[in-house]
């Protein structure tokens, strides 16, 4: 992936850290998920005051591009801090990493961690899920 394309990531995943609904936490995370054929679906964290029917930026954009039919995806882009302030690099949790093994291939798909334009780190799925279970899990032989 050209740098320009991960500094085009990295601006529209900070532009939605604008959109976060983060009061418990105040821990705002926004995140740009690039298709294969180069289109863009955004995501920003929405926290809720039960905890669990939270939802986390990745897996936002990642659902609202799977409702819109798109299964083929490039990279992702997550930029994350306390009160929208870029500190550190915001790994996806857990759950985000399963659902990125659901539709990504884990030794292509790329997750670009990003302070800055000028601070970022490139990861394959694979570095950061090894031994992951996925959909080739269920298939015999």
């Amino acid at each position: 992936m050209t740098h320009e394309k991960i500094l085009d990531l990295i601006h529209q995943a900070q532009a939605q850290l604008a959109f976060s609904y983060a009061p418990y936490s105040g821990f705002l995370v926004g995140a740009a998920l690039l298709t294969k054929d180069g289109k863009v679906f955004t995501g920003c964290n929405i926290e809720n005051a039960a905890f669990t029917p939270g939802n986390c930026a990745e897996r936002t954009a990642f659902f609202k591009a799977i409702s819109e039919g798109v299964h083929d995806f490039q990279a992702i882009c997550i930029v994350g801090g306390t009160g929208g302030k870029l500190s550190s690099y915001t790994p996806p949790c857990g759950v985000c990493r399963q659902v990125m093994m659901e539709f990504c291939s884990p030794d292509t798909f790329e997750i670009i961690l990003a302070v800055s334009p000028e601070d970022y780190k490139v990861y394959l799925l694979k570095d950061l899920l090894p031994f992951g279970f996925g959909p080739g899990s269920l298939k015999d032989g």
